[in-house]
């Protein structure tokens, strides 16, 4: 099993924090060989934003995402940049509110940014609500395994929103799909 999934947007959408715990996860929670790259703009907000994982039960020889199975969205840029590096039967997530076009046939549109602000009244944990939506979408990695990688990259004051970011992105899948 490999997979390579990109998280994409924009500069201060918090994907690389993302990316971070996701690769924690998967690498320490579950014992799966695991590759974390980041890339974003030299602006500090607002400027293109990605971070690829490579999740293997193998070693990993190229570290670079070459061909995409997963592809999260966070802006209509990222998802006009990068769509063209999903593979045929790849799943592409994308915040319906920031991406209006997402054409490929495994798409999955969600009110990420929307049930975020629903909640926590900001888009703060929106990075948190998109991982939650991942793992109940794909099962790429377990729930459990999120909230341990959580636990060690948020400050103490922010924990519990945190996790209740992970479940609502469980939530907002089982509701709308």
């Amino acid at each position: 099993m490999r997979k390579e999934i990109r998280l994409a947007g924009t500069g201060g959408q918090g994907l690389i924090l993302a990316g971070v715990i996701l690769a924690e996860a998967a690498g320490v929670y579950e014992g799966k060989k695991v590759i974390q790259t980041q890339s974003y703009g030299p602006e500090a907000r607002g400027g293109a934003s990605k971070t690829d994982v490579i999740i293997s039960d193998q070693e990993i020889l190229y570290p670079k995402a070459r061909n995409v199975d997963i592809l999260v969205c966070l802006s209509q840029k990222s998802c006009d940049s990068y769509l063209h590096d999903l593979v045929e039967d790849g799943v592409a997530i994308y915040d319906n509110f920031y991406v209006k076009n997402c054409a490929s046939n495994h798409c999955f549109g969600l009110p990420l940014s929307v049930k975020t602000r629903g909640k926590f009244n900001r888009e703060i944990f929106m990075n948190i609500v998109l991982l939650g939506a991942l793992s109940e979408i794909t099962k790429i990695t377990q729930l459990d395994s999120l909230k341990k990688a959580i636990q060690s990259h948020v400050p103490a004051a922010t924990l519990e929103n945190n996790l209740q970011a992970l479940d609502l992105g469980v939530e907002v899948v089982k509701s709308t799909h």
